[in-house]
């Protein structure tokens, strides 16, 4: 038997029958004496972030087994958010991160595992994979699969940002399909996730800082021998992790998940990690909030020059030494706790000692010459959004926007407006019932959001949503507006035409409509019957919170 470890599953006379069970796909005594390890995959074959994990789940295996233990691999879903990016196929998005969570939490429990890899790849898995940890509480660590390294079209470095906006281009005539097709071929020249510092790489930025991985977990791309070698000392380190009995909310602090704020600030991260960071901490008994995410993030300097505004993507920050390198600046700029524990045992200052700015390189700016002096979001609230909304200040460049409000009831009907040109410079675009409950499921508005870029509207237009954004889109786009329309928030309220006025340093969405006439329209206002009646769709609409809460599930629907 291997150290104090005795498993549920496998010990005593009256498991007799799961050891035959497990006997018949070839496990040996010696193999039921160690301790059992799940490994939690995420691998689907319909897109490339999650593609290569079989390979990697293998390596972690070999990991698993040098020290000791014996690993079982199951696996879950993973719905692609480029992949369902514009249609019905994005409301399955976020409402996957709760089922991914639930299978694996299933899983644990179903087969009453020692210890717990997990491992994700595209924008729901990562996050999921941690809401799990922190449910069950196992002894647990998190392995990202990797980026993809970028594409090359023209001389220029490309990503999947770039095909979405190109599609805006082609409706506005500035680009040819043949151009168009020829940047498709290239945009994603193998496996791994969307590589610049979109939703996956945001949230595998905050897990490391989060110190659930392995050290320098986050950067390295996913088609290279370092991805493989993180793969086999995760599962050796899982091992070194149950003995030590180190469990996720030993990890999960108050303090550990700001420095999780700051790292997704410092690298200009998705809106997402909004979201998912109130998840982790929702699952994890810690009392975080919106303004907790304002106050933090607002303090950090932008310190990483990376897509979808800047210059470049996760495989050059890797390149340059990778997340530890973010950490460290913020360390020295006293903006991180460096004390807190890590999963593998040792402070997250300590990973830190060895580690030195590289010089000659504009990837990762200094303290002294920030990308901009404040990263991170701003946390709107006023007439239009009394529960918060949430703007990506990295991607915006006006500080005030006021102008008539166009309203759309769902995304399509917006994308069409503004292929179609009917959306003018100094326009509002609402894009409403498309909320947590009202989608159900929160699009991601990359297809609009890209098409304002494309047809050259972004210096011109602000686009307000219930749903949310890909961490592609940039511009003065708001998102989270809470409450959502379906339950009767002030967006359900809103006109064409009615003017609507953005002061993003007063942190102010204000609904220029008299407090009577707003009142009329309450009264007059009745919620849409549901989209879905039967089935998921149904079920998370029911049992779904707000985006001000991470959009979780409870049993009555309310955080």
């Amino acid at each position: 038997m291997s150290g104090n470890v005795r498993n549920k599953l496998t010990a005593g006379v009256e498991r007799a029958p799961q050891r035959a069970m497990l006997r018949a796909i070839g496990l040996t005594d010696d193999d039921l004496e160690r301790p059992i390890i799940g490994i939690a995959n995420t691998w689907v074959e319909a897109q490339p972030c999650n593609y290569h994990l079989r390979e990697v789940a293998q390596r972690v295996k070999e990991g698993v087994r040098d020290a000791g233990g014996t690993p079982l691999e199951f696996n879950t879903i993973a719905v692609n958010d480029a992949m369902a990016m514009g249609h019905e196929g994005m409301k399955a998005s976020l409402i996957s991160r709760e089922v991914i969570a639930d299978s694996i939490e299933l899983g644990v429990v179903g087969y009453q595992f020692d210890a717990l890899v997990t491992i994700g790849g595209c924008d729901k898995t990562q996050p999921a994979s941690v809401m799990a940890m922190a449910r069950t509480n196992l002894p647990s660590i998190y392995l990202y699969g990797g980026s993809i390294p970028p594409g090359e079209w023209n001389g220029k470095k490309v990503t999947i940002q770039d095909v979405f906006e190109a599609a805006g281009a082609v409706s506005r005539g500035t680009m040819t399909v043949q151009q168009l097709h020829e940047l498709e071929c290239v945009a994603c020249p193998t496996f791994g996730a969307c590589g610049g510092m979109f939703t996956a790489n945001t949230m595998s930025s905050a897990i490391e800082a989060l110190g659930l991985t392995v050290p320098n977990c986050a950067a390295p791309v996913a088609p290279s021998g370092l991805r493989m070698q993180l793969a086999y000392d995760t599962g050796r380190a899982v091992m070194k992790i149950l003995h030590s009995n180190i469990r996720p909310r030993d990890i999960m602090t108050r303090d550990a998940f700001e420095n999780a704020i700051s790292v997704v600030a410092a690298m200009g991260g998705s809106t997402n990690a909004v979201l998912h960071l109130l998840a982790f901490a929702y699952e994890a008994g810690i009392n975080l909030t919106l303004d907790d995410i304002e106050r933090v993030g607002s303090r950090v300097p932008e310190l990483a020059d990376l897509k979808p505004v800047g210059k470049y993507v996760m495989a050059d920050v890797a390149q340059v030494g990778g997340v530890p390198v973010v950490l460290k600046l913020l360390k020295e700029a006293q903006l991180l706790h460096a004390d807190v524990p890590t999963v593998t045992g040792e402070a997250l200052g300590d990973r830190l000692e060895n580690v030195t700015f590289p010089t000659g390189q504009d990837v990762v700016h200094d303290l002294a010459n920030p990308v901009r002096k404040t990263g991170g979001f701003a946390i709107l609230r006023g007439s239009l959004a009394p529960d918060g909304a949430v703007l990506k200040t990295t991607g915006a460049s006006r500080s005030v926007h006021k102008g008539p409000a166009r309203v759309f009831d769902r995304e399509e009907d917006a994308y069409s407006a503004i292929v179609a040109k009917k959306i003018v410079p100094g326009d509002v675009v609402i894009v409403r019932y498309e909320g947590p409950k009202g989608g159900p499921g929160m699009r991601e508005m990359l297809a609009v959001t890209a098409a304002i870029v494309g047809q050259g509207l972004k210096e011109s237009v602000a686009l307000i949503t219930d749903g949310r954004f890909s961490g592609a889109s940039h511009g003065l786009m708001i998102g989270h507006t809470s409450p959502e329309a379906q339950v009767g928030g002030p967006l359900a309220l809103v006109k064409e035409g009615d003017i609507i006025n953005i002061e993003i340093e007063k942190r102010t969405i204000t609904l220029e409509v008299p407090v009577e006439e707003l009142d009329l329209r309450r009264r007059a206002w009745r919620a849409p019957a549901p989209k879905y009646k039967h089935g998921v769709f149904a079920k998370y609409a029911k049992l779904v919170t707000s985006a001000s809460k991470g959009a979780v599930c409870t049993v009555d629907g309310a955080a």
